[in-house]
């Protein structure tokens, strides 16, 4: 499979964190495989100020709480219009269904609605203007959008929360070893990409249900939607705490700063799921902390806006 070859130079300036823009993006989501997706969905819809979010694509994924990619799909899908629906967003044009399966193989994707509006999106970009594509699960939806149209890497950049920290002792981390293929689509094609690594980076994101009652419950039907799902969370929240994993990429896009980033080489993929490292591969930003104090407040803050 053949991709563009991107430039250094122009692959480092796609790359530069987005300060002082109003941001357009996608936010692919596996929303109803855990409670942090759908903080991240309403932490998006409720930023207007620094993001413009063009749609929703529910992923697929694969645990106890689905009965194989295609379900977890579904469930997603009607998670976003639930999310949508206690946010007044009409979701036509808005939410779209992803891949029923992982990719078929190394370079075969996996066909959906949710892919092919990428495609269109992305090519519809200006040069100017790139698309961000914010993904929080397996990224089976975008790889299968770059390999089923390889150009739109020139219009796009990848934020994903996959994987653990570059020093961590392994990789084995849900979102990416769902679809291991995927993740060697996205690592190696060459786009610009955003790691958030979650084990030594997203997981400096936790919160409590006394924090979620305090400032979360009450605030409208969305607060308290995020409220009902945080407490069926765990059946004992004595002494408990949660990482809302998923917002760190929305916090970024945010505010660069709350999300620090470096450029790193891309990282090789191996099939004992560990990172190696080769100088020779192309450059990606690599996020290595997530300052948790501000990143919640402003959460917290934009969802007080809505008060019962």
């Amino acid at each position: 499979m053949k991709f563009p070859v991107l430039s250094d130079e122009f692959r480092v300036k796609r790359l530069a964190p987005p300060k002082g823009k109003t941001v357009r993006m996608v936010l692919d989501t596996d929303t109803y495989n855990e409670i942090d997706d759908q903080f991240a969905v309403v932490y998006a819809l409720k930023s207007p100020d620094r993001l413009r979010v063009e749609a929703l694509y529910a992923a697929p994924f694969f645990n106890e709480l689905s009965s194989g990619p295609a379900d977890g799909m579904e469930k997603s899908y009607d998670e976003l219009l639930r999310i949508v629906g206690h946010l007044g967003i009409t979701p036509e044009r808005f939410v779209y269904k992803g891949a029923r399966t992982y990719l078929p193989g190394a370079f075969e994707p996996a066909h959906s609605e949710a892919a092919l509006d990428l495609v269109e999106r992305a090519m519809a970009s200006s040069d100017d203007d790139p698309l961000y594509v914010t993904a929080i699960g397996a990224i089976t939806n975008v790889a299968s959008a770059i390999l089923i149209e390889p150009r739109i890497i020139e219009k796009i950049v990848v934020v994903w929360l996959g994987g653990h920290a570059l020093h961590w002792p392994n990789t084995n981390e849900f979102n990416l070893q769902q679809d291991v293929h995927a993740a060697r689509v996205v690592f190696d094609s060459g786009v610009p990409l955003v790691l958030v690594p979650c084990m030594g980076v997203a997981s400096h994101l936790q919160t409590t249900l006394a924090e979620i009652k305090a400032f979360v419950q009450g605030r409208g039907a969305i607060g308290n939607f995020l409220h009902d799902t945080f407490e069926r969370c765990s059946k004992d929240h004595f002494g408990y705490s949660r990482v809302i994993w998923d917002i760190s990429t929305v916090a970024y896009l945010i505010e660069p700063d709350w999300v620090p980033t470096t450029l790193a080489f891309s990282p090789v993929l191996t099939d004992q799921l560990t990172w190696s490292t080769d100088a020779s591969r192309h450059l990606i930003r690599y996020a290595f902390f997530a300052h948790r104090d501000p990143i919640f407040k402003d959460l917290f803050r934009k969802i007080a806006r809505d008060r019962d």
